[in-house]
Parts: C-alpha cells; structure tokens; sequence
C-alpha cells in the first residue's frame, strides 16, 4: 500500500507539488460510555488524568485520520499538506473529531 505524506505545513521540504487534487476529510462521531463516566466522576472529586477519556480520543483520532488518508490514496494522492484536526460537541456526550487537509501529488526536487 502506498505511503500518504502528511503534514500540517502547506508544503513539503524537498519535494515540489506538482498537482493540486482537492480537499480530503475523515471525521467520526463518538459517545461517551457510562463505565467511564463513572470513572471519569470519580476522577474528577478525587483529581488526576482521566485516562479513559484520553483513550477514546487518541482512538478516534486515529480513526479519522486514517479515513482521511483512505480519501487521498482514491485519489492517488502522495501526500496530504495544510493537515488541520478538530472537534466539536454535536450532542449530549457526543463529540465529532474532523481531519481534513488538500492532497496533492509531489516530486523530488
């Protein structure tokens, strides 16, 4: 499978972009789960990080930004520049965590 550069800056350092394809997305939708809202509670009366939270959030990161790359690849893409994340509350305990970017096709310089 074909390696998708992927950076947050609007190039990339010793390539050239050569086409410009569009922008690519991946976004996923996550709950909250009562087990680890009781956990969270008692995190937040006694202090300290709230583990199981943080999990779920790496793992939907990951989530989107692997359908992101599956975008780019459609497209045959080799890279994806300009990389934002970002998340938002879309209802009671749920949250939306949305990478996007513009894929292109580079060369060596």
């Amino acid at each position: 499978m074909k390696e998708i550069l992927v950076v947050s800056a609007p190039d990339l350092p010793g390539y050239r972009i050569t086409e410009v394809l569009g922008l690519v997305r991946g976004n996923t939708v996550r709950a909250r789960h009562i087990g680890r809202d009781i956990l969270a509670a008692f995190r937040n009366i006694v202090g300290g990080e709230v583990h199981e939270y943080r999990k779920l959030m790496a793992e939907s990161r990951e989530q989107a930004l692997d359908q992101m790359i599956e975008e780019a690849r459609e497209l045959n893409a080799d890279a994806v520049i300009s990389m934002r994340m970002t998340t938002s509350m879309i209802g009671q305990g749920m949250a939306e965590l949305l990478t996007y970017g513009t894929a292109v096709r580079v060369e060596k310089e």
